[in-house]
């Protein structure tokens, strides 16, 4: 390593006594990129991930994990209670798409979407059929949000080398805040007994629609390579509709949920 560094040494050397030869000047910004890409020391060599020659001006960022929803409108409490559900059947896995714009050097502007989809199956807590078998039903419960933010780095996510060369950091945390609007499909299918006369009848409801949403974040990216990022999020979401006309009884249906999802991030 120090042999190294001595022959690196008295190149530079000879490439600063050549500066002052014209035709000689696009060769040395050449030879000034390859320092960089084989690791010459500085910057470059010490964050040891490569380099772009310029910042990225946008990624996209696909994430996996799991959403835990709140639940915590009567519309839940009504199906926890009557059915043999409790509050952690309305969580799922879910799956995050963003596509970010830097408008910054630290600052993008972030579109995203996601999908989170929670299936269980349940029977009726206090009856049985005629036949002494459960009564069975199906819920499903679905959140789309689309959704529109600002995500702020909290420290550099890379650095220029010059005018020809721009080194990622291995680790850029971020927080962040948006907003939008989600649709929700809130279905129950199977079998129900009637209040009054304790008949049961085969019934499918449902509700669905569009509402506000906001969220706030905190996430990290894991530079890879100048162009691919690890990336991990935590994500908390604020949201409630009005329930259709299957659940007019019922008061708005709780949206919210906190989110844990991880991933990969493209930069470009």
């Amino acid at each position: 390593m120090p042999e190294q560094r001595r022959q690196i040494g008295r190149f530079a050397t000879s490439l600063r006594r050549a500066a002052h030869a014209p035709r000689l000047r696009p060769a040395l910004a050449a030879c000034g990129l390859v320092l960089v890409a084989l690791g010459a020391p500085g910057p470059a060599a010490a964050q040891g991930s490569g380099f772009l020659f310029r910042a990225p001006a946008a990624s996209l960022s696909i994430r996996g994990g799991f959403d835990r929803a709140v639940a915590g409108s009567d519309i839940f409490s009504f199906t926890t209670d009557e059915l043999t559900l409790d509050r952690g059947d309305f969580s799922s896995p879910t799956l995050a798409l963003d596509f970010s714009l830097a408008i910054r050097p630290s600052l993008d502007l972030v579109i995203g979407t996601s999908f989170s989809n929670a299936t269980a199956h349940s029977e009726s807590r206090d009856f049985v059929g005629e036949d002494d078998l459960p009564i069975e039903q199906t819920t499903k419960f679905q959140r789309v949000p689309v959704t529109v933010g600002l995500r702020a780095f909290l420290s550099p996510r890379g650095r220029s080398i010059g005018r020809f060369a721009w080194v990622p950091s291995r680790v850029a945390p971020y927080v962040g805040a948006g907003g939008g609007v989600m649709l929700h499909r809130f279905r129950q299918t199977g079998e129900f007994v009637e209040a009054e006369t304790r008949d049961i009848f085969f019934d499918e409801y449902t509700s669905t629609g569009w509402s506000p949403t906001a969220h706030a974040l905190a996430g990290v990216e894991l530079s890879l390579s100048p162009r691919l990022a690890l990336t991990g999020e935590g994500r908390y979401t604020w949201s409630n509709a009005d329930m259709g006309r299957d659940f007019d009884r019922f008061d708005r249906i709780d949206l919210s949920g906190l989110a844990a999802t991880a991933g990969i991030a493209v930069r470009f």
